[in-house]
């Protein structure tokens, strides 16, 4: 089950794409532990880590959900054995930025980053894939894995080093005669100029040193059940205030940013990828 994970369009579709990532992730959970699947594995994201936009409050609010059939298939002693990997960005994926940088130097640029101080974690498709299913092989239940990405890409710079490896000059206002134009865009709604793994300082090695595991709290299922069946409501009458508001209330970490409350909630977006009001 795909959950939505472009930041912009699920800020321009609260309803909808909260609906989707919740519903498909109780349905796939409901749906492994009545056909016998041994493991099940969410893939989180570090943007569920004191989120600032939907998308990553969404996905938190999913590993909740894993958290809290872990501990119910734990009491029942029977089930999948549930556990949550989070991690960034994965370089040549759907909606990364190199492919991007790629087409728009293509096209004679401009390349545009949305802020000069940005940064990102970011590794590989077979990296991806290799340490998710190493995870899923140590979980025993309940257990929220993070990758280690190693440092952290400052965007900018990463999209200069792909203009001068493929045989351009950058234009910017140092280098005004340069060739291909490098253009900042401003934060977009919901967007952080770094990202974070942990919510807390709480973490723990595992047998594979590139893959730690989070301490992270949970939520007594009574009240978890119940406001996500209120959210589910919200959804219905497709309330996007409410929702946001509820789900600060299932996610305390998460900050609704103060750009889209000035905005009405009104998101909608350009061409380029970026986003306006």
């Amino acid at each position: 089950a795909a959950a939505y994970k472009h930041v912009p369009l699920v800020e321009a579709n609260v309803c909808s794409a909260v609906a989707n990532n919740l519903r498909c992730t109780a349905a796939a959970l409901a749906a492994a532990r009545s056909s016998g699947v041994e493991n099940f594995t969410l893939i989180s994201t570090d943007k569920a880590v004191r989120p600032t936009n939907v998308m990553g409050a969404s996905k938190r609010a999913c590993e909740l959900l894993v958290q809290d059939a872990a501990a119910a298939i734990a009491a029942a002693g029977e089930g999948p054995i549930c556990s949550m990997v989070r991690f960034g960005n994965v370089l040549g994926s759907s909606g990364s930025v190199v492919p991007l940088f790629r087409r728009q130097i293509a096209a004679g640029g401009p390349v545009t980053v949305t802020h000069p101080q940005i940064t990102r974690f970011f590794m590989t498709i077979p990296e991806a894939v290799q340490l998710v299913l190493q995870a899923s092989a140590l979980a025993r239940g309940g257990e929220v894995f993070v990758l280690d990405m190693g440092e952290p890409v400052r965007i900018a710079e990463l999209a200069r080093q792909m203009i001068q490896l493929s045989g351009f000059s950058v234009r910017d206002a140092s280098h005004p005669q340069g060739e291909i134009a490098l253009e900042f865009t401003g934060l977009r709604p919901g967007e952080k100029l770094f990202e974070e793994l942990l919510i807390s300082a709480n973490d723990s090695p595992t047998d594979h040193e590139l893959i730690r595991q989070a301490r992270e709290e949970t939520m007594p299922t009574a009240q978890l059940h119940e406001l996500i069946s209120e959210l589910l409501q919200l959804i219905h009458v497709r309330d996007e205030a409410g929702v946001r508001d509820l789900l600060a209330r299932i996610v305390p970490e998460y900050k609704v940013d103060s750009r889209l409350v000035s905005m009405g909630n009104r998101v909608t977006l350009r061409s380029d990828n970026s986003s306006v009001a």
